[in-house]
C-alpha cells in the first residue's frame, strides 16, 4: 500500500467531513500539535516467539519502517526511538517484557509525544496491560499511531477505538491458544503429543519415543529401580550412586550437543522424577503438572506447575510405551515414598537415631502415632502420644520408656525370621553375587566406553591432513584427553576390584552363611547398624499399637504384621512411683507381713525378689534401702532417736526426713536429693549413725509443695530460683 493511501485511510478514521489531501499533514490534522513534537517519538516492535524473529523478517521490516512515518509527521530523526528488546516475548503479560515497562515509565514521565506500533495488538494482548497504557496516555496526552490511524486518548472516539482494538486483540489471542491446545489435547488423547524424551529414552525420528539406543544409558536406569527396590529411600539410592560413582546419561534438548548422550552425575531431584513418572512403566500420561496461575512468578515461565493426583491427569494410557518396569512395581514405589514422607500420619523411613519403631507405634488410646523423643543427659529413648498436645493444646494422652517396647518387638522379629534362617543365607549369598556382578558390568561398559573415545579421537588425528596444523593440533588435544580419561576410569576400576573382587571366595561365602544361620548374632554385630535394623522391622511390621493400662507399669501391645496378623503383648515398663506399680497394695501387705515376722531389712528385700516383686523405675531387684522406704510409707521405721534416748533433738519447724516426705507426698530418695542440693534447710542429729532434721515452717512448705507441683516443659528446663532457694 502507497504512503499516499496509507495516509488518506488515517484521515478519514480520525476526522469527520470531507476527505483531507493526501500527505503528511493529513495524519496530524487536529490531533499533532507542538507540545507532541516537543516529546519523543517511540516506534514499537515485537514479534510474539524467535521462530517469528528469525523467519517473519518481513512484519520486523514493516515495524521498523514506522521510523520513516516518525519523521513524516513531523518529528526529528534523533528524537525517534525504537523499541524492540520485547522481540521473541509474548504480549499477554507485562512480565518479562523489559521494553514495555520502559515504555510505559517514559509515558509517565511526560516524555514521549506518540507511540507508533504496526498494530496496536503489538504493545499488548491482554486487557489490563493496555487500558493501562491508554489511561497512562491520556493523562499525559500522549498519541497512539498503527497503518491505520492515528488516535488521541483523550478523545471520546478514539478511546472507545482504542478499547474495542485492545478487547479484540485479546480474544484474538485466546481464540489462536483455545485452536492450539484443543489440537493438542486431541493429540494427546492418541498418546501422539511429546515434549523431551526423559532420560533412558530417545526420540523416534518419525515420533513417538523408544528406549535409549545406548546399552549403559538403559542398565543405568534398570539399576536405579533395583537399588530402590533394596534400599526403599530416595536418599540411600542417591547415597548408593555417588559410593560407586555411577553416572546418569542425559540427552540435551537444546544448545550444540542436542540429542548427544552426556554423562552426569545424579541428584535428588532427578531420581524423584524417575521413580514418580509413569512413563518408566510404559504409560503415556498427559495433564500430571497442570499450571496454576496464582503460582507464576513473574519473568519465570516454567514456574507455576502444580503435582495433581492420578484421577486428575487428562490422559493415561497404559502399556503404550517401552518401560522399565511393570505398572504394579510402579505404584509399590508410589506407595513407598508416600510412606518415607515426613507427613505425621506417615510410617516414615529408616531413619538416624536409636529408635528402632520410630513412625510405627501407635496410641492405643487416641490412634495417633506417637512421637519420639530423647533425653538429653542420658540419651534414653521415648515414646510419647503428645499430637493432641501439641496440634490441639490437648493434655498429654501417654507416654513410655521405649528400650523395653524395642526389646520386645526385636524379639518377635527375630522368633519370626528364625525358621527362614536357611534361605535367607542362601537369599544373602544370591543377592551379594547379584550386587557385584551389577557393578562389575557396569564397569566393564565404563572402560568400553573409554576405550571407544580413545579410538574415535585416534581415526579423527589420523584422517586429518598433517599440513592442516590447526586441525591437527585441536585432534591432537581432544586425543591427549581421552587417553588421560581411559586412565582415570582404569584406575578407579582397579580400585574397585581391590575393595571389592568381582567373585565371592569361598570364605566370603562361609561367613555369610554362618551369620545368616545365626540371626540373634547379626542382629547384635557391630556391623550391624541401627538403620539395617529398622529396614528389617519395616519388612515386617507394619504398626505397633500401646496402650498402658491406667497409670500402672504393665502395656498392652499389639504387633500388627505384615500380611494382617496381630499378635498381643504385655511389656513392663519404668515408672516413677511405687504407688504406681498394678500389685502396690499387695506388695504392702507382703511387707507388713515379713517386717512383722521379725525379718531384717536384707531378708525381706530378698524375698520380694524371690516371690517375683520389681520395684519401679529401672532397677530389676529390690536392695535394703529400698525396703527401707516402703516401711517409711507405710509410716514404720526403725527406732527413733527420742525412742532410745527419751529426748527430741528437733526444734521448732524441723522435721525427721521420713515425716516431711510423708507430709509432702514424696519419696524419701528425692526429699534427700533435695537436701543435697541445697534446696532444704537441713542438719544431721548427733550421734553415730545421725538422721537428718530439715527446717520447714509454714512458709517454707508452702514453698516446696508449689516446687513439688512445678511441671517442667522439658526435661532438660531448670527449676525457677524462687521454688529452689530456701527462706
Amino acid at each position: 500500500m502507497r504512503t499516499d493511501e496509507i495516509d488518506a485511510r488515517a484521515s478519514r478514521s480520525c476526522t469527520p467531513g470531507p476527505r483531507p489531501p493526501a500527505g503528511p499533514t493529513a495524519w496530524g490534522t487536529g490531533k499533532i500539535q507542538a507540545r507532541h513534537h516537543h516529546r519523543l517519538a517511540v516506534v514499537y516492535v515485537r514479534q510474539s516467539s524467535p521462530q517469528q524473529v528469525h523467519e517473519h523478517r518481513e512484519s520486523a521490516d514493516l515495524q521498523y519502517d514506522l521510523r520513516r512515518r516518525a519523521t513524516e509527521l513531523g518529528w526529528p530523526a534523533d528524537r525517534v526511538i525504537v523499541i524492540d528488546e520485547d522481540q521473541g516475548r509474548s504480549g499477554r503479560t507485562i512480565a518479562g517484557r523489559p521494553g514495555f515497562q520502559w515504555l510505559l515509565a517514559e509515558v509517565a514521565l511526560d516524555h514521549v509525544g506518540i507511540i507508533l506500533g504496526i498494530e496496536l495488538s503489538r504493545l499488548a494482548r491482554s486487557c489490563r496491560d493496555w487500558h493501562q497504557l491508554i489511561e497512562l496516555c491520556g493523562i499525559f496526552h500522549t498519541l497512539l499511531a498503527d497503518r491505520d490511524g492515528l488516535y488521541d486518548p483523550t478523545d471520546h472516539n478514539d478511546r472507545l477505538l482504542l478499547g474495542l482494538s485492545g478487547i479484540m486483540s485479546e480474544a484474538e489471542l485466546h481464540i489462536l491458544r483455545g485452536r492450539m491446545l484443543a489440537g493438542a489435547r486431541n493429540k494427546a488423547r492418541r498418546g501422539e503429543l511429546y515434549n523431551h524424551a526423559p532420560i533412558g529414552y530417545a526420540r523416534v525420528p518419525g515420533g513417538g519415543l523408544m528406549l535409549d539406543p545406548d546399552e549403559q544409558a538403559r542398565d543405568v536406569v534398570r539399576l536405579i529401580f533395583d537399588v530402590f527396590d533394596e534400599l526403599g529411600t530416595v536418599s540411600g539410592l542417591l547415597r548408593y550412586l555417588v559410593r560407586h560413582g555411577i553416572r546418569l546419561g542425559f540427552r540435551p534438548h537444546f544448545g550444540p550437543h542436542k540429542g548427544e548422550l552426556e554423562w552426569r552425575r545424579p541428584n535428588r531431584t532427578t531420581l524423584n522424577f524417575l521413580l514418580h513418572h509413569p512413563i518408566y512403566a510404559g504409560a503415556y500420561s498427559h495433564g500430571r503438572r497442570p499450571t496454576d496461575p496464582r503460582r507464576k512468578v513473574p519473568g519465570r515461565p516454567a514456574t507455576g506447575r502444580v503435582v495433581v493426583p492420578m484421577d486428575q491427569w487428562e490422559v493415561l494410557i497404559p502399556d503404550h510405551l517401552p518401560g522399565y518396569i511393570t505398572w504394579e512395581h510402579y505404584e509399590a514405589n508410589l506407595r513407598r515414598l508416600a510412606r518415607n514422607s515426613a507427613r505425621a500420619g506417615a510410617m516414615r523411613a529408616a531413619r538416624g537415631g536409636d529408635s528402632l519403631l520410630a513412625g510405627l507405634v501407635v496410641c492405643g488410646r487416641c490412634g495417633r502415632r506417637m512421637l519420639v523423643a530423647y533425653t538429653a543427659k542420658e540419651h534414653r529413648l521415648r515414646y510419647q502420644c503428645q499430637r493432641g498436645a501439641l496440634d490441639y493444646a490437648e493434655p498429654r494422652c501417654q507416654g513410655l520408656a521405649g528400650g523395653a517396647l524395642d526389646e520386645l518387638v526385636a524379639g518377635q522379629v527375630l522368633r519370626a525370621l528364625e525358621p527362614a534362617a536357611l534361605e535367607l543365607s542362601l537369599r544373602a549369598v544370591a543377592d551379594a553375587e547379584r550386587e557385584r556382578a551389577r557393578l562389575a558390568c557396569h564397569w566393564e561398559q565404563r572402560r568400553e566406553r573409554a576405550r571407544h573415545d580413545v579410538e574415535r579421537a585416534a581415526r579423527q588425528y589420523h584422517a586429518a591432513e598433517p599440513e592442516n596444523r590447526l586441525v591437527v593440533r585441536e585432534l591432537e588435544r581432544r586425543w591427549e584427553q581421552a587417553l588421560l580419561a581411559r586412565r582415570q576410569v582404569e584406575d578407579e576400576y582397579d580400585r574397585f576390584l581391590h575393595g571389592r573382587p568381582a567373585e565371592l571366595t569361598g570364605s566370603d561365602v562361609k561367613m555369610i552363611e554362618s551369620l545368616a544361620g545365626d540371626i540373634p548374632a547379626l542382629w547384635r554385630a557391630a556391623t550391624t547398624t541401627v538403620q539395617d535394623r529398622q529396614e528389617v522391622v519395616r519388612h515386617l511390621v507394619e504398626r505397633v499399637v500401646v496402650a498402658i493400662q491406667g497409670e500402672t507399669e504393665w502395656v498392652d501391645v499389639a504387633i500388627h504384621w505384615a500380611g494382617g496378623f496381630v499378635s498381643r503383648h504385655e511389656v513392663r515398663r519404668p515408672v516413677m512411683r511405687v504407688e504406681q506399680l498394678r500389685d502396690y497394695a499387695g506388695l504392702m501387705r507382703r511387707v507388713a507381713e515379713l517386717h512383722g515376722a521379725g525379718r531384717t531389712a536384707g531378708e525381706i528385700a530378698a524375698a520380694l525378689n524371690r516371690e517375683g516383686y520389681r520395684p519401679p523405675k529401672r532397677r530389676e531387684t529390690y536392695n535394703k534401702a529400698m525396703f527401707q522406704v516402703l516401711l517409711a510409707r507405710r509410716g514404720r521405721s526403725g527406732p527413733r532417736p527420742e525412742e532410745v534416748t527419751g529426748e527430741d533433738p528437733r526444734g521448732n519447724d524441723e522435721w525427721w526426713l521420713s515425716d516431711l516426705s510423708r507430709e509432702l507426698g514424696m519419696p524419701q530418695p528425692t526429699v534427700h536429693s533435695w537436701v543435697r542440693r541445697g534446696w532444704i534447710r537441713g542438719r544431721k542429729s548427733p550421734g553415730a549413725g545421725g538422721r537428718w532434721i530439715l527446717w520447714a515452717g509454714a512458709e517454707e512448705l508452702e514453698r516446696l509443695r508449689r516446687l513439688r507441683a512445678y511441671r517442667r516443659t522439658w526435661p532438660d528446663e531448670t527449676y525457677p530460683a524462687e521454688l529452689t532457694t530456701p527462706r
